[in-house]
């Protein structure tokens, strides 16, 4: 009888560090799918050490450059700091390699384009881990709105951050993380245009320094996006916020939403001619849905679930808001 049971996707990761341990939430989230993470590579040896005890067996590598020489590795995950993001998934792509790269996908547009660019050329899978797309709360937000409950959304409001040192590490260097924008901002942003996917028009930005000076993120970033529906969506990454306020904020045609973070979220609408709040709990998290994706694209010809032009939408808008706040004007996101 004929073996019809279909090979297994091959998987390495690029990057181990231990912060938080993304480098073994991915091989085991990829492991779960069906695929198998049969490599690691990482520039500190510890870290490959941590590695083989993590997975017993798996291949190490302390060269980028060896590990993409090994043929049976069909895919690569790329968990470096944003600046290296590009080069590296090009670099993975011109191996043939099928490539998945941690938010946000680059720091520049013009890293998307060589990015998508250089999969295309290959014929390669390239695809950025906006696995919050899959948030219970999300997810919650999301059906609320398309089912209709609050009509046609107009204007969203999200915030994230608080009042406090950004912290000494790389995250909170602009020249290697790409801005306060880039990481919490990643997932807000994409969570907004899957909210809104109507093209965006228009983008102001308005960043601060103010106060932290001993890093180069800005202490106080914000976005607005204006789209061609006459939607606008603003976004709030702060470390100067000493008030509270709501993660999201969403105005509709008959009614809003207001979530403070916290499992449920408040829905205002009318009912029987009465204003009524609903409080509506979060769904479950599924962040697998990532990878089960990934798996059903790369075996069965399914949609991506996150194309890397989505992807690139957010990179545009961070891109643009830094332009027009340096310019003190709007500025139209770069399209392809």
């Amino acid at each position: 009888m004929t073996d019809t049971t279909p090979a297994p996707i091959r998987s390495a990761v690029i990057g181990y560090g231990g912060a938080f341990n993304m480098g073994r939430g991915h091989a085991n989230w990829m492991n779960e799918a069906g695929m198998q993470t049969i490599a690691a590579c990482d520039i500190d040896p510890t870290r490959m050490l941590a590695a083989q005890q993590d997975f017993p067996g798996i291949r190490t590598y302390t060269d980028m450059a060896d590990l993409l020489r090994d043929e049976d590795v069909d895919l690569c995950v790329v968990i470096l700091p944003h600046n290296a993001h590009a080069e590296a998934a090009i670099r993975c792509a011109d191996a043939g390699k099928h490539v998945i790269v941690e938010k946000p996908m680059c720091l520049t547009v013009a890293e998307a384009d060589a990015m998508i660019e250089a999969a295309k050329r290959n014929n390669v899978m390239l695809s950025v881990f906006h696995n919050r797309r899959h948030d219970g709360d999300f997810l919650a937000i999301k059906e609320t709105i398309e089912r209709g409950v609050i009509g046609d959304v107009f204007h969203v409001e999200a915030y994230g951050g608080g009042y406090g040192h950004p912290g000494t590490w790389w995250r909170a260097n602009k020249a290697i993380s790409g801005g306060a924008m880039y990481d919490w901002g990643a997932h807000f942003m994409d969570w907004i245009l899957n909210l809104i996917p109507a093209k965006m028009l228009s983008v102001d930005g308005y960043f601060q320094k103010r106060v932290w000076h001993d890093v180069t993120n800005e202490d106080h970033s914000h976005a607005v996006v204006r789209f061609d529906n006459d939607a606008v969506a603003e976004l709030t990454i702060s470390s100067l916020s000493r008030a509270p306020k709501p993660r999201w904020r969403i105005l509709g045609t008959k009614g809003a939403i207001v979530d403070e973070g916290r499992d449920p979220f408040t829905v205002f609408v009318e009912h029987e001619g009465y204003p009524a709040t609903v409080h509506v709990p979060y769904k479950k998290t599924n962040w697998q849905a990532y990878y089960a994706n990934i798996v059903a694209h790369l075996r069965d010809g399914a949609e991506l679930d996150v194309k890397p032009e989505q992807a690139r939408r957010t990179i545009a808008v961070f891109e643009a808001a830094e332009q027009s706040s340096k310019e003190k004007r709007t500025v139209t996101p770069a399209y392809p």
